[in-house]
């Protein structure tokens, strides 16, 4: 089941085959009649690049285009759906702008550019985070002309978000003291207060009673929708002048000639899967700052670009991730505990291998229920998804979903390095914050707030930074590591150091669980040493000859589901006919280096069936790669655990069609 593909691939092979639209969302054209919200028309005006010229540029706010709601918009003109186009409603027509041939190179034509005070990459929690507190000084300081601009690559804010999510207030108590007020009509209304902890211990059979360590107190956190959280947040920021342009995929950095960061540049759109141009061609938009702030979340592709060239790891250990595989079900209301929080250790999972499952209960009668699985794990015959799917059947789990509905699936991977692994976060020209630096409190397994707290640090020494230098010098955040390092958010990753590394130690498990627990009772990071990670998560893995086989039971349908089922929940959809986003340079090298080694190790690690090993007697190795990317639900492991590091994440170039519809639980 886990290397079955879902509708065509993007395979070498399927060249010479007629596009097919994935089955799991219907490529129909929208309906009119859905157009006009603020936010959906404020990006349908500056997809446009025309508009984009400086006397056309306006501010998108929530009250921007106010005018246009009730449809308005839509007797005038018809939306605009081009063939193998999934983008936003343009309110002007296009002309062709290049005829597909092989000497067209999109390079030739020069983008259309934007100059703003700061760009922010991400609409994520540290971004938005950001933006708004950007905002906030620039309004307090009367400068009202202080643009900050924020690109989202998913068609709305939230719509790439998936968590858990208990989130710590601490942050957001700071950037909107009044978010939860009973007089704020804007508060956010849902939440469910965390009432109840309980930390287990499981066997294959049992569930044993363990302490949780004091960082995982939830008293005075609340369970959320982070997918809805981020809504809320961007709409704040629109209220006080941030703009917001969601489904501008920011592929590219760019610099100045003295080499520090000049801004970002969108991708091309209109790009067939053969590289040539189709008749919808657009070359991409350059969004030019003196400052760029990267919230791009976990293993970011514009991160890993700055961090290259700026040797921004020159003084931190390498990063270690983790892949949180999470559902949401709607269970019976006779089983729902409202506020229970329930984190679970040990089954299924071998001793060799870091991680542990959850359960939130929120909302009405709905679980958040997952299992985090660290990519650090030795054997290529395990498979986290299926991982996953064992873990539901525990007695512990099941009795709660049984009976019940799955309702949305999703997976991303996240950091686990802390403090070892936190790299320079400032560049010439910009800032790593959240996830792009890495900041989630693993025994915590919190980093809403430290991403949320980042984003408002570097807000304030950008706003800084900005008053004090002029328009010709190259601006660098000196102020912003300085703040980090005075803060709380480095205060808690170093008490908490040493806890995820001491699981590499020979008692694995079981020694982590012990040193661990001296940690957070006793030593409380004061102690003179810092364990050391054991390395990267590629090279964690080792030969399958040399490794167990595992079998995974099949699912039944009703608590555990194959993989194409649950990628049918995500909502996620890829147009097919563009270049494939994960980038293999030669499929066959690839094989010939992968295969024989760890037997098919990307089939077991992607927990969205994307690659497969198909037989073909034509290849020397009787096997033929495959990578089915419609599948994708962007969850960055491939380009992490793939031995060999050939596998490339790429921002597709329509993101907007990916849409994790039902994460909004």
């Amino acid at each position: 089941a886990l290397g079955t593909r879902a509708g065509g691939g993007a395979g070498h092979d399927s060249q010479s085959h007629a596009p097919r639209h994935s089955p799991f969302v219907s490529p129909a054209m929208p309906s009119v009649s859905n157009l006009p919200s603020a936010t959906t028309l404020g990006r349908a005006l500056v997809q446009d690049a025309r508009l984009f010229r400086p006397s056309a540029l306006r501010p998108i706010t929530a009250t921007s285009f106010a005018p246009l709601r009730n449809n308005s918009i839509a007797s005038r003109r018809p939306a605009i759906f081009r063939a193998g186009q999934r983008r936003p409603f343009s309110l002007t027509s296009r002309t062709r702008l290049a005829t597909p041939d092989d000497s067209f190179n999109p390079a030739d034509i020069e983008r259309e550019s934007d100059q703003v005070d700061v760009c922010i990459v991400g609409g994520g929690p540290a971004g938005l985070s950001a933006a708004i507190r950007l905002k906030q000084l620039a309004n307090e300081a009367g400068n009202d002309d202080f643009r900050v601009l924020l690109l989202e690559k998913a068609g709305e804010l939230g719509d790439h978000i998936v968590s858990g999510n208990v989130v710590e207030p601490s942050a957001l108590d700071e950037l909107l003291p009044d978010w939860n007020s009973p007089d704020n009509p804007n508060r956010y209304e849902h939440i469910t207060p965390a009432t109840k902890d309980r930390m287990r211990f499981l066997t294959k059979s049992y569930s044993i009673p363990i302490p949780a360590p004091p960082q995982m107190n939830n008293h005075g956190n609340y369970i959320i929708s982070l997918n809805q959280f981020t809504k809320w947040l961007g709409e704040r920021a629109e209220e006080i002048g941030v703009e917001i342009y969601p489904g501008f995929a920011a592929s590219e950095v760019l610099y100045n000639s003295d080499g520090s960061v000049k801004g970002v540049a969108t991708n091309d759109l209109g790009i067939g899967r053969n590289g040539k141009p189709k008749d919808s061609f657009e070359r991409g938009m350059e969004f030019h700052a003196r400052v760029t702030l990267l919230g791009e979340g976990c293993h970011g592709s514009l991160t890993k670009q700055v961090t290259k060239k700026f040797d921004l790891r020159r003084d931190s250990q390498p990063q270690t991730y983790g892949l949180g595989i999470k559902e949401v079900w709607e269970i019976d209301p006779e089983k729902f505990e409202k506020g229970l929080v329930v984190h679970s250790m040990g089954y299924p999972l071998p001793a060799d291998t870091y991680g542990g499952g959850w359960m939130y209960h929120f909302g009405e009668n709905l679980v958040s229920i997952g299992l985090v699985v660290g990519l650090d794990y030795p054997n290529p015959w395990l498979a986290p998804y299926g991982e996953f799917q064992k873990m539901k059947h525990h007695p512990m789990y099941s009795k709660y979903l049984e009976g019940g509905k799955c309702i949305s699936y999703g997976a991303r991977t996240l950091n686990e390095g802390g403090f070892q692994s936190i790299p320079k976060c400032a560049f010439p020209g910009g800032a790593l914050i959240g996830d792009s630096a890495g900041f989630l409190n693993v025994p915590k397994i919190k980093g809403t707030h430290t991403s949320m707290r980042s984003g408002m640090l570097a807000a304030e020494a950008a706003f800084s930074a900005l008053r004090e230098s002029d328009d010709s010098s190259p601006v660098f955040l000196y102020d912003y590591e300085d703040k980090l390092r005075s803060s709380t958010i480095w205060k808690e990753l170093k008490e908490v150091r040493n806890m995820r590394p001491s699981f590499h130690s020979p008692l694995k498990l079981y020694g982590g669980i012990m040193y661990s627990g001296l940690e957070a009772y006793l030593f409380k990071g004061r102690v003179p040493w810092t364990i050391n990670h054991a390395g990267t998560d590629h090279g964690a893995t080792k030969l399958a000859a040399d490794c167990p086989k595992i079998e995974y039971p099949k699912p039944d349908g009703k608590i555990s589901f194959d993989i194409l089922t649950s990628v049918s929940r995500t909502g996620t959809n890829h147009e097919e006919d563009q270049p494939c986003h994960l980038h293999v340079e030669d499929w066959d090298k690839h094989a010939e280096l992968e295969y024989p080694k760890y037997q098919g190790v990307e089939n077991r690690f992607c927990p969205a069936g994307v690659y497969e090993y198909i037989e073909d007697d034509s290849k020397p190795l009787g096997v033929r790669f495959q990578i089915n990317s419609q599948n994708c639900v962007h969850c960055k492991t491939c380009d992490i655990k793939v031995p060999d590091q050939d596998i490339t994440w790429r921002t597709p170039q329509v993101c907007i069609s990916v849409k994790f519809t039902q994460s909004v639980y």
